[in-house]
C-alpha cells in the first residue's frame, strides 16, 4: 500500500477513542533500493518527540506529558507522520492505570506497525530542555558563513568535492541550520538542521553546504532525505566513517530526528534544539 492511500493531505477529524488500527506504515525498502551494500544506511535510529501528548488517570483526570519515541533504522517500516498525530489524539480520553501503562501501548502498538522494538520515554513538560549545536557537538563547525553562489534545484552528488588544500585523511563534524526539504505528498516544507561527523579525506565546506541547500526543492520524507544525505556521500567521497543526524522542526506536535551511522559507536545521544 502506498503513502497516497494514507490520511496525509487530507481533511480528517480527530478520534476521541483509542485507535490504534489508525497507525499507517511505510516500507522502506522501495527508497531504500539505490542504496543496496551501502553500510550504516539501515543503522541507527529515528527519533521522535510528540509534544501533544495527553491520556486520562484512573480517576479521570487529564494528563500531560513530552514523549521520545526511538525507532531503529533497521525497521521495515516507518510510520506516516500524521497517522501518529491521529493516534496519540486517540489517547487523550482513555483511560490508563498508570504513566508505565500508557509507554507500554505505545511500544506495543507502534511495535507492531513498524516490524521492529520501539521504546518510549516520556518526560515532564517543564524539565525538557532545549541545548545549542557546540553544547551538544563541541567539536562541530556550523557552514552557514560559507559564501556559496549556484544551488540546483535537485540534489546532486556531484557537487560534493573534496578540500584541495589537504589529501590527509582528517576527522570533522559540521552542521547547517539551512536544511529544507518538502512532504511528498502534501508539499509542504520541513526544515531542519544537519549534523554531519565525518573521517576520511577533507571535504571542501563550500561544497558541502551547496549541496545541503539544493534538497530546498527536493521531495522526501524526513528519514529519505537522511539517507539520501547519507549514501551520497559515503559513495561520491568514500569516508571510512559517517554520520548523518537531522533535526527537524516540529509539525503537527511533533518533531523527527533521524540518525543514519556506518559506526554504532558514532551513534549520538539525542538532543533537542531551540528552533525545535
Amino acid at each position: 500500500m502506498g503513502v497516497e492511500a494514507s490520511l496525509l493531505g487530507q481533511s480528517t477529524s480527530y478520534p476521541k477513542h483509542y485507535n490504534p488500527d489508525i497507525l499507517f506504515p511505510i516500507a522502506r525498502a522501495e527508497s531504500r533500493r539505490n542504496y543496496a551494500g551501502i553500510p550504516g544506511i539501515a543503522l541507527g535510529a529515528d527519533w521522535w518527540h510528540v509534544f501533544e501528548l495527553s491520556w486520562l488517570n484512573q480517576q479521570g483526570q487529564p494528563q500531560v506529558a513530552i514523549g521520545r519515541l526511538q525507532f531503529s533504522a533497521d525497521a521495515p517500516f516507518l510510520i506516516e507522520s500524521k497517522s501518529l498525530k491521529l493516534y496519540f489524539n486517540s489517547l487523550n480520553f482513555h483511560c490508563f492505570s498508570s504513566s508505565q501503562a500508557l509507554i507500554t501501548t505505545v511500544e506495543h502498538d507502534l511495535s507492531r506497525v513498524s516490524g521492529s522494538p520501539v521504546a518510549m520515554t516520556l518526560f515532564d513538560i517543564d524539565h525538557f530542555t532545549t541545548t545549542t549545536p557546540h553544547e551538544a557537538m563541541p567539536f562541530a563547525h556550523c557552514l552557514d558563513h560559507q559564501q556559496i553562489k549556484t544551488v540546483s534545484s535537485e540534489p546532486d552528488a556531484g557537487q560534493l568535492q573534496f578540500s584541495s588544500s589537504t589529501t590527509d585523511v582528517v576527522e570533522h563534524c559540521y552542521y547547517s541550520n539551512l536544511l529544507r526539504s518538502n512532504c511528498p505528498v502534501t508539499h509542504q516544507p520541513d526544515w531542519g538542521t544537519v549534523f554531519i561527523r565525518y573521517y576520511g579525506r577533507s571535504i571542501c565546506p563550500k561544497a558541502l553546504l551547496t549541496y545541503i541547500v539544493s534538497f530546498r526543492e527536493h521531495d522526501g520524507f524526513h528519514e529519505q532525505c537522511v539517507e539520501r544525505i547519507f549514501a551520497d556521500i559515503w559513495q561520491q567521497l568514500q569516508p571510512q566513517k559517517l554520520m548523518v543526524y537531522a533535526l527537524y522542526t516540529r509539525r503537527g506536535g511533533l518533531d523527527i530526528n533521524p540518525c543514519r551511522v556506518s559506526d554504532l559507536n558514532w551513534l549520538p545521544t539525542p538532543f533537542r534544539l531551540a528552533r525545535q
